[in-house]
């Protein structure tokens, strides 16, 4: 192959990955790499040291070669070289070299999902604080402590977080021993260590061979003892030692139940953090960057109508735009509303019955209060306003009693009474009520009848 068309060959491939990988991964890893070979056989890439070209050949050698099979006749064997003496192929790297300055002990870092990073991350009021404890952590800023507990349930963005910052830890300090994994990774690790009679290995590795610890959902360590034991020993270890932690759990360490005392203490030591489900808001950036990345279009409207409808678990936002992209590609059309709507009751329902719960949670969403609010003996204006609007509409679209109602709000019967008679009577005199309350009514009627 001559020179020219590997050099242009080398470009296309260089450019692809540069949209592939974050700014700050291409410009460090990908970079600085040269091609000083290339046929249909073999691509060989030089690179500055043996580290820097193990590290690539570890990390990065699948999305490469991935790349350059889109612009070859076949798919080439990738081969790099160190200042043209030092040549192995991916699969037959040598030992890792470690550099004057880096510590010994291996990193343990799973494969890592490309668009977990903070770039991806969609900050609202429900998450800023976890994303900013995780960022200033990635960071080196430990002004907050060194030990954090992020509390999430499923599909909310804990995941995404731990590994942005297993991203920007080795993007940035790749010389930095990060152990990133499950606890039931930690678990089983631990199970082949007794075994293999190998618990000294693993008790060096996570005491005196690791900068930074991320353990996810370590709710389910619940009644396993001696993993918990091990663990706790191991916290002990690297606080002391002034290394950095991060834990996740679906509940908070208070509630996960039979635990040692000395482990959830351990647990709650430093800063703890609640990743909440999105509001409207953060659902439709989400939404609207997940579309973007699948080159989907989808208009402002349709867009308004997911994040209203998906609510919670963000994994059925990404269900819904692969989905749509299925429907879109097979149909040979663009998204419009009876396609968007047919994808989301797939996915949540095709009818959801209009219940007391259901009411009360819509009325407290749109009008920015607590269902909490709506319950309680307050007569501010701000709450007793939304709480009679919501009773008028359960009235209006249930079929429970005066009672029922009135139990769902802390009230009796006669308040729903009066409550509906003002709404009505208030709806007839003021036409900013009315509009308020028809809007409401339209909205419920949408999105649930």
């Amino acid at each position: 192959m001559c020179g020219g068309f590997m050099i242009m060959l080398w470009k296309q491939a260089k450019d692809r990955l540069k949209n592939m990988l974050p700014e700050s991964t291409y410009s460090l890893w990908i970079e600085p790499l040269s091609c000083i070979r290339a046929d249909d056989q073999v691509v060989e890439l030089a690179g500055p040291d043996p580290f820097f070209c193990s590290w690539v050949s570890d990390k990065y050698s699948v999305p490469i070669q991935e790349s350059l099979s889109m612009f070859s006749s076949g798919i080439p064997e990738i081969r790099f070289t160190v200042g043209g003496k030092i040549q192995f192929r991916p699969e037959e790297k040598p030992e890792q070299l470690i550099l004057p300055a880096t510590p010994s002990g291996r990193a343990r870092i799973p494969t890592l999902h490309p668009r977990y990073t903070f770039e991806e991350f969609m900050v609202g009021e429900s998450n800023a604080l976890a994303h900013s404890a995780c960022h200033a952590l990635a960071e080196g800023d430990t002004s907050f402590g060194r030990c954090m507990y992020i509390k999430a349930g499923t599909g909310l963005g804990k995941s995404h977080l731990t590994q942005a910052v297993a991203h920007h830890v080795v993007n940035h300090s790749p010389s930095t021993r990060i152990h990133c994994l499950t606890a039931k990774q930690l678990t089983a690790e631990m199970v082949r260590g007794i075994k293999n009679n190998t618990m000294e290995q693993f008790k060096t590795k996570y005491h005196n061979q690791c900068d930074m610890l991320l353990v996810e959902d370590v709710h389910i360590l619940a009644g396993k003892s001696k993993t918990q034991e091990e663990l706790a020993a191991a916290v002990d270890a690297l606080l002391d030692a002034g290394k950095t932690l991060i834990f996740t759990g679906k509940v908070f360490p208070r509630k996960i139940p039979d635990i040692d005392t000395g482990f959830r203490s351990r647990l709650s030591a430093g800063l703890i953090t609640t990743i909440n489900p999105p509001d409207v808001r953060t659902r439709f950036l989400i939404i609207k960057r997940k579309a973007e990345n699948s080159s989907l279009p989808l208009s402002k409207e349709l867009m308004v109508y997911m994040a209203e409808n998906i609510k919670g678990d963000i994994r059925q936002v990404e269900s819904a735009i692969a989905g749509l992209r299925v429907k879109s590609s097979l149909l040979k059309m663009p998204p419009d509303m009876s396609m968007v709507k047919e994808v989301i009751a797939d996915i949540i329902g095709r009818s959801r019955e209009l219940t007391l719960d259901v009411i009360k949670d819509f009325v407290a969403d749109q009008f920015k209060v607590t269902v909490s609010d709506l319950r309680s003996k307050s007569r501010k204006k701000a709450i007793s306003f939304p709480r009679q609007v919501s009773m008028y509409l359960a009235r209006k679209h249930t079929k429970e009693g005066l009672d029922d109602i009135g139990k769902a709000f802390n009230r009796d019967h006669s308040t729903v009474v009066h409550s509906v008679r003002k709404i009505t009577e208030q709806m007839v005199r003021n036409t900013s009520v009315r509009g308020q309350v028809e809007f409401l009514n339209n909205k419920l009627k949408k999105q649930y009848v």
